[in-house]
Formats: structure tokens, sequence, C-alpha cells
């Protein structure tokens, strides 16, 4: 049971119900981990925003992000996440089978070796960002992800593994 309310589209101020409209615009409904976030309106436009521009913009696939999403927050535990994101996986016609291979052995996944890479990149840096050695990094950039590429990854695991966090803290109920 989540330990704090989830706030409604008819109890919210006019502000925070544009935002919600936005929200259900895109996913179809307006997802507990919103709902939470309205209490603090300033917080819920932040993530909002955050959520545009990393997972709605920039040059990495929608794929490659929401497969980011998935295994950082199936690397944090995050039930929540995880189903989210693998509900947006397969509402962008990945299959059961494919997400298998993701979640067990992403080298034999159809990403290509810089979407790997990226996506390697990004879990080590949510697990141990100080053990990512110089070393892993010039691996990374041979595979020809860029600067702006690498930094978008990593802004959707910090997007993510933020978001694990706080769903966990509060016991966020599942919506997927």
């Amino acid at each position: 049971m989540s330990r704090i309310s989830v706030v409604e589209k008819n109890e919210v101020s006019e502000d925070v119900q544009e935002i919600f409209t936005e929200i259900e615009g895109a996913f179809g409904m307006v997802p507990n981990l919103f709902k939470t976030y309205s209490h603090f309106p300033p917080l819920l436009k932040a993530n909002w925003d955050k959520v545009k521009a990393l997972m709605m913009q920039g040059k990495l696939s929608r794929k490659t992000k929401e497969a980011i999403a998935v295994l950082v927050s199936k690397d944090n535990s995050c039930s929540y996440c995880v189903a989210a994101h693998t509900t947006a996986l397969k509402s962008i016609g990945v299959t059961e089978k494919e997400i298998e291979v993701i979640e067990t052995d992403i080298e034999k996944s159809d990403f290509t070796e810089k979407e790997r890479g990226l996506i390697t990149f990004a879990r080590k840096a949510n697990k141990d960002p100080n053990g990512i050695t110089d070393e892993e990094f010039e691996v990374l950039k041979k595979t020809g992800a860029t600067e702006p590429e690498i930094v978008e990854a990593l802004g959707v695991m910090e997007l993510f593994a933020a978001f694990n966090k706080f769903l966990d803290s509060l016991n966020v109920e599942v919506d997927f």
C-alpha cells in the first residue's frame, strides 16, 4: 500500500490540471508517479519537463532509452518502473522475447554496438560510477558514441535512478 496519497485530477489546481492533461495525452493516463509528485507542483513540473526532454527528444532511439529505464530500474529493484517501461517497450513493438534478451544478455540483443555500449555504460554508472575506468570510457567512444549521446544516456539513467528511489521510498502502487 502506498505511503502517500495519489492526487486525482479533480483535486489539483488549474496549473497542475494542465500538466496532467499533457501527461495523459502522452501516456493515455496520468501514472501514479506524477499524481504523487503533484503534492509539490514545482517538482511535478520539473520532472515532467525532464521526462519530455529525455524520453521524447534527443538523438538516442526510444527503444534504447526505454531499455536503459528498464535495466536501471531492474538493477535498483524498482518494480514500478520495470512494469512501466516494459509496457513502454511493448508499446513500441518490442516483443516479450526481445525484452527477455535485453534483460538477460544485452550482447545478444539487436541493438547496435554503440547502443549496447551506451546501455551498458548507463547501467555501470548507476551501479558503480566511481568504478568506471578511462579504458571503459574509451571503448565506449570507439563504438561511435558521441559526448552528447553519452550525456543523454546518463541523463536517462539519472532520471530513473531518481524515480526509483522516490517510488520505492513511498511504495507507490504500480498502475501499469
